[in-house]
């Protein structure tokens, strides 16, 4: 996915997000209840744009939407997955720490629980409750039509973030927030091309359909991997629905049905550890005997990276609220918002793990 940005909006942005950014880092630790955070390196930073690319943007009269002050808003943020996932923990608490930094008025939040129906009430209900401004993390691209219709028909502003609704820009909704998902997939199969040599037998643990985060992480590792290294055969591809306990039993179902193969795509790092889990049931040294590399950031994972029982994550930083509130104040404020605001990712490898847990999440 390209994606499209002006040169001096995007400045702005990234300087908010990285003056704003509060402790939103969050991570569940593996095996505890309790949850950890650190910002010290985590902020996001906006790509710089590209002119070609850029669209006409979204201004607040062209949405058709009132100016407000966040302050005194009532803002209405729809999580879509449990929050059993580091990336959701850590996207809910950057959230809700952003808002209570900027004092805004009200804030409610709703979590879908991985249900689109629910996901669509979620948002109905927060509109009735006189939400202002929608900050909302789609389950699926489509689906959610009802509920922007909804909040079209009260000229309520959605911002979307980490997942990219099959919508039109400045209808539906004003922008997305987001990673370049085709990137990460190329980026990825780098990562698992250094890995391995180029070649061997790599299978992908898919994330749940349905969404443009795994379509577009699928293309991009699929298509550089046959673009530069055609020793790297691709066995299987198979849905973990990005559940770690989902993407141990596909990986348990593939050693038994494909035990040649070397190499893991796994396209977050929640299926990726569990495909740990099960090499390890299965006698094998994940890591050495099978490569693994996925994307995501979490810490578990890049520990794993660290312990060398991974070999590469491409992050994707869910830390959303600075972000998605300095777009929406320059948005309230008149300024032109592009349709897509990408983020730039970092990456882990075996040199920089160690010293990089503290910026995981």
């Amino acid at each position: 996915m390209t994606t499209p940005r002006r040169s001096r909006l995007v400045a702005a942005v990234c300087l908010a997000a990285a003056a704003t950014l509060t402790a939103a880092g969050c991570s569940k630790e593996e095996g505890t209840g309790a949850a950890s955070s650190d910002t010290s390196q985590g902020a996001q930073v906006v790509q710089s744009p590209s002119a070609d690319s850029s669209g006409s943007g979204c201004t607040l009269d062209a949405y058709g939407a009132t100016r407000i002050d966040l302050k005194n808003a009532v803002v209405g943020f729809s999580q879509s997955e449990k929050e059993a996932n580091p990336f959701r923990i850590a996207e809910t608490r950057s959230i809700k720490d952003e808002a209570a930094r900027l004092g805004v008025k009200k804030l409610l939040t709703t979590n879908a629980q991985s249900q689109l129906s629910k996901q669509i009430s979620d948002i109905k209900d927060m509109l009735a409750q006189g939400a202002q401004l929608l900050i909302v993390a789609p389950l699926n691209s489509d689906g959610l039509e009802p509920a922007l219709q909804a909040a079209a028909a009260k000229h309520v502003p959605v911002i979307t973030v980490d997942r990219k609704l099959n919508a039109t820009a400045c209808k539906d909704y004003v922008a997305f927030l987001g990673s370049d998902f085709v990137e990460q997939g190329r980026r990825a199969a780098d990562a698992m091309i250094e890995a391995t040599g180029g070649k061997g037998k790599v299978a992908i643990l898919l994330g749940s359909s349905g969404n443009n985060v795994t379509t577009d992480r699928t293309k991009g590792f699929v298509d550089q991997v046959k673009a530069k290294a055609p020793g790297l055969e691709i066995v299987a591809q198979q849905t973990g629905e990005f559940a770690r306990d989902k993407g141990q039993q596909v990986m348990e179902q593939l050693i038994q049905s494909k035990p040649d193969i070397t190499a893991v795509y796994a396209e977050n790092d929640e299926m990726g550890l569990g495909a740990v889990t099960a090499l390890k049931g299965a006698g094998k040294k994940p890591g050495k005997d099978v490569k693994i590399i996925s994307v995501d950031g979490t810490r578990n994972a890049v520990q794993a990276l660290a312990d060398g029982q991974y070999n590469g994550v491409i992050e994707s930083n869910p830390r959303f609220g600075p972000l998605a509130f300095s777009t929406a104040q320059k948005f309230f404020a008149g300024e032109s918002i592009p349709e897509n605001v990408i983020i730039s990712d970092r990456a882990y490898d075996a040199s920089n793990a160690k010293d990089s847990l503290s910026g995981a999440y």
